[in-house]
């Protein structure tokens, strides 16, 4: 059989063709197979096969690299897709917002216009804003907006008033490798200390030694390096060391002196050492007051670019399933996982284990979780660099601020975090993804070969060949290789957090394998290029769609149930640094990304969590109809209440209908047995009409005496006299036509509410009305006292009744 490799980084944007020799025939009869094996960067290897003697592989294989090896960016599938939804706002205005956050200047907001006129220079008691680099002239890498110490800017005098100036900013970068002078990353808004990132300083000699004179570089290179290691302490910056020493002030409250530096390497000591010879190197703690400096020991880009190469080969070979479809329990003619082959077994720990992959993910957790410890602990400064300061130096400082501030922990956070350390401040994701550069790209197609089996398949027999494997790269095209897992690693690293402390953070493991699907796939522009510099000149906010727009709204189609949100989420239990010990720094493999094509059910070690999110959302719809019906009971209870405040009302309603009734009839009875104390009889009959009888000298009084009659004109009203003082007036039901008879001569003799033309209005008038008072009488009750009407009028027995 005969192999055709295809590298390819996800979406394929670039590959590299290795050819094997044939491998034996099993048969004389069955026909050699020609294959074409596709190897992603997502840990997916496809293997296809044709028919030989055809030209479809090489077709195929041509047709790929037309589509993965665009020659510019504008080729991109995020260039060419036509407009999207997810719309990108000018990233530079989200970092300006972050920076006026760490500064305490959250209120302010940042705008398009505050950044054409360079107006956001803001400063707290420490730390300020400088427009150094706006033009990107002082370091192409860096971003637009830098924070740096507040006492670097009182170095000029205008009219005897200090002037802001960024002179000693400028000659610091001098002193740094490509301009990328120690700048604020984070700083903490108690103690003011501060998380700081660089290059490595300038401070090698003969930088172009080994360009000049290549021949005598072999025979004194020992003797040149310890030399240099030497006498590169005696080289230093004094504004370098300024600026470095300012990391390190104290707040004004604070009396204790001047903080501790620690200035954090994040390469092997003999890296750095080896850098001198080249013009880099580290800083010497002798110039820098209160510095001490530590070497973490993380390798370089290729080491990582091979020890991922050796992972995937190990999850292909051990998987259950290999990428040519073989089982990996029939491979070798036995079982190579747990299945009796006890040797086999202990070989393939031991190949996960010399893949490194663990290792270095490890080494990058144990730096950043000692430089939180420093700063969370100590209230001390610490400077991050490694070579160039934008590969490891990112990976340290991004986690060390996911370590120190909860705010990082959230979406909000996590973007704002990845778009200051890793965008803005220039890790190149073009070069390290093997995407096409602005200026263009090289046709030298990209190298993703392993160190110790390019182009060899020990662990199959189809892909054995007869022994000898495609010869190595040599090592200027190692060298020129740029290719390099570093933001895959850092995301493994937050994975590994996500396990330790699963209630910290506001996003699950499904998000960030999603958040790395999307920066592979070249779907959307935000991870091209490779600096803030290079996306603005491409125009790649105003071109290409926006991831953090599209997974935000993934996130709002579902709520707070989306698999992007992690179940145990709780900020109040971790609403401080995380400071993870040694002991539990032991990173496993990530299941979720790693073994998601070698091992799909293994993957799923994330089933618990989705059995509690299916749980959680059938307790969110309880929950809801929880509180459904608890709003249709309280809406009931508040009817209920209703309908017996209205009924209480009625109820005293009646209650006062009745009194007042009782009252009338008491009334009523009274009247009654007033007018016939004057000689009327009184009949209410049940229609409501009243008749009214005059007995002729009650109580031994003659009439004359008791009457006399006078009429007035002008009312109407017909008054009866007494002889003593009183004055009675009586309104009787009467016809329209004013009758002659006595009885409603009587009445309307004493009704106050007669009409002018002499008619009764019962029951409308106000003697049916006045039902509180005596109804249709007016009496001077001097002159009834004057009567003598005795009180068996007024029989309290009867009123009773």
């Amino acid at each position: 059989m005969e192999f055709l490799h295809v590298f390819i980084c996800c979406p394929m944007e670039c590959m590299q063709v290795v050819k094997n020799q044939s491998a034996p025939r099993q048969s004389e009869k069955t026909p050699s197979q020609r294959l074409l094996q596709v190897i992603g960067r997502d840990m997916r290897i496809i293997v296809f096969g044709f028919r030989p003697k055809t030209k479809q592989r090489r077709a195929i294989y041509d047709g790929l690299l037309r589509c993965t090896k665009p020659s510019r960016p504008w080729d991109l599938y995020a260039f060419n897709c036509g407009p999207s939804k997810f719309t990108n706002a000018n990233p530079k205005v989200r970092l300006l917002n972050e920076c006026f956050r760490l500064l305490g200047k959250g209120f302010c907001s940042a705008s398009i216009d505050m950044i054409d006129k360079g107006s956001y220079t803001l400063s707290n008691e420490l730390w300020r804003i400088s427009n150094v680099n706006s033009d990107y002239i002082m370091s192409p890498s860096y971003p637009f907006a830098l924070i740096v110490p507040k006492s670097i800017s009182l170095n000029s005098k205008t009219n005897n008033c200090l002037v802001a100036s960024d002179e000693e900013v400028v000659h610091a970068s001098s002193f740094r490798s490509k301009g990328r002078l120690p700048v604020v990353s984070w700083c903490h808004p108690g103690t003011g200390a501060v998380l700081a990132r660089s290059s490595q300083p300038l401070v090698g000699l003969m930088m172009n030694m080994r360009r000049h004179m290549p021949g005598l570089w072999s025979e004194i290179e020992v003797t040149f390096v310890i030399v240099v290691a030497v006498l590169h302490a005696c080289l230093h910056c004094n504004t370098d060391e300024k600026l470095v020493a300012a990391l390190c002030s104290q707040l004004g409250g604070d009396k204790r002196g001047r903080r501790k530096l620690y200035i954090a390497d994040a390469r092997p000591r003999k890296n750095a050492l080896a850098n001198v010879a080249m013009g880099g190197g580290s800083e010497s703690p002798s110039h820098y007051f209160q510095s001490e400096v530590v070497f973490f020991g993380i390798d370089n880009i290729h080491a990582m670019r091979e020890s991922l190469s050796r992972l995937r080969d190990y999850l292909d070979t051990h998987g259950s399933t290999s990428s040519d479809g073989t089982l990996s329990l029939l491979r070798h003619g036995g079982w190579t996982w747990g299945g009796g082959n006890l040797s086999s077994m202990s070989a393939s720990v031991a190949t996960l284990g010399d893949s490194g992959w663990l290792i270095h993910v490890q080494s990058v957790l144990a730096g950043s979780a000692w430089i939180a410890a420093r700063v969370a602990l100590e209230s001390a400064s610490v400077l991050v660099h490694c070579s160039d300061g934008w590969d490891r130096t990112s990976q340290l400082i991004s986690l060390a601020n996911l370590l120190l501030d909860p705010y990082y922990r959230t979406f909000t956070g996590f973007q704002a975090l990845i778009e200051k350390d890793w965008l803005a401040f220039g890790h190149p994701f073009e070069e390290r993804m093997g995407m096409p550069t602005v200026s263009g790209c090289s046709d030298k197609p990209l190298d993703l070969s392993r160190q110790s089996s390019v182009g060899s398949f020990p662990s199959s027999p189809m892909r054995q060949s007869s022994g000898s494997s495609a010869p190595q790269a040599p090592s200027s095209s190692h060298a020129q290789n740029q290719y390099s897992p570093i933001f895959l690693q850092w995301i493994d690293c937050v994975s590994q957090l996500l396990r330790m402390y699963p209630f910290a953070f506001e996003f699950s493991s499904a998000f960030l394998v999603d958040l790395l699907d999307c920066v592979l796939s070249c779907r959307f522009g935000n991870f091209f290029c490779n600096s803030e510099k290079e996306r603005q000149l491409v125009g790649v906010s105003e071109s290409c769609g926006c991831l953090w727009a599209y997974l935000a709204d993934l996130r709002s189609s579902e709520g707070r149930s989306h698999v992007h949100y992690n179940l145990f989420y709780s900020p109040l239990k971790h609403n401080g640094p995380l400071l993870p010990p040694a002991a539990a720094l032991a990173p496993t493999l990530w299941p979720q990304f790693h073994l998601r094509w070698a091992c799909p059910s293994e993957a799923q070690a994330g089933e618990l969590e989705a059995q509690c999110r299916n749980m959680s959302l059938k307790f969110s719809e309880l929950q809801k109809a929880k509180e459904g019906a608890e709003k249709k009971a309280k809406e009931t209870t508040n009817a209920m209440e209703s309908l017996s405040a209205e009924l209480q009302k009625e109820k005293r309603l009646s209650s006062s209908a009745m009194a007042l009734a009782k009252r009338a009839s008491k009334e009523s009875a009274a009247i009654k047995r007033a007018i016939q104390s004057l000689g009327c009889k009184v009949h209410f009959a049940g229609g409501g009409d009243t008749t009214v009888d005059i007995e002729t000298n009650p109580m031994g009084i003659t009439q004359e005496s008791v009457f006399s009659h006078s009429k007035r004109e002008s009312d109407g009203i017909l008054q009866h006299q007494y002889n003593s003082d009183l004055s009675i007036s009586i309104s009787a039901v009467a016809d329209d036509v004013v009758s002659n008879n006595p009885l409603d001569r009587v009445c309307g003799a004493i009704c106050p509410s007669r009409s002018r033309d002499g008619g009764c209005r019962w029951p409308e008038a106000g003697c049916a009305q006045l039902c509180s008072q005596f109804i249709g009488v007016k009496a001077n009750y001097d002159a009834i006292d004057s009567l003598s009407i005795y009180e068996t009028y007024f029989d309290t027995r009867e009123e009773g009744k």
